[in-house]
């Protein structure tokens, strides 16, 4: 179970770090978005970039927080019945429903993957005022896709020993396990 337990607290911290990281997009589109507005109004010049970039960094900081949000499970779950079945019974129910996420998962990652390459090859670029490179945002897809692949077979591995042995759900704990309390 040692592999087991190190496998799931590496990818789940691994997630968690890029996606405390990730966060702090947020300072910067803020800080983007001010200067664009004091640009147009306080200098009656605004910017041909500012917004163009923020919805760059927009689209980074929200595909790749999909693994973030799957290691704290932060995705929406609707639990009427689901909350009131013993943790055996949920990572049964859980281990058939991620089919489901493995059939999404896998043809999002191949086509993102395909996305992503095309992007390379042609230099793609957004083809507006300012026409910077498209690319390199569209390069983060796969990544972010494969983050919430590796995040969810930890769930899958983790519902599985769970299904064989209630008794790991205490010990395979979701999220992010130091062995401290989690802050907020």
């Amino acid at each position: 179970m040692s592999f087991l337990q190190k496998l799931i607290n590496g990818v789940t911290r691994l997630n968690d770090f890029l996606g405390r990281w990730i966060a702090l997009l947020v300072f910067v589109m803020s800080a983007l978005l001010l200067f664009e507005v004091i640009c147009r109004y306080a200098f009656d010049s605004p910017t041909v970039w500012t917004t163009e970039l923020t919805q760059f960094l927009f689209g980074i900081y929200s595909i790749m927080a999909g693994g973030y949000v799957m290691a704290h499970r932060g995705h929406v779950n609707v639990d009427l019945l689901y909350s009131h079945i013993p943790v055996r019974g949920q990572a049964i129910i859980d281990i058939f429903t991620s089919v489901v996420f493995y059939i999404f998962i896998l043809a999002f990652l191949y086509f993102a993957t395909s996305m992503a390459w095309e992007s390379i090859e042609s230099m793609e670029t957004s083809y507006s005022a300012w026409n910077p490179p498209v690319w390199p945002v569209k390069a983060f897809m796969p990544v972010a896709v494969f983050l919430v692949l590796l995040q969810g077979t930890v769930k899958l591995l983790r519902d599985i020993a769970v299904a064989i042995n209630p008794a790991n759900a205490e010990v395979l704990k979701d999220g992010i396990d130091t062995g401290e309390e989690e802050q907020i």
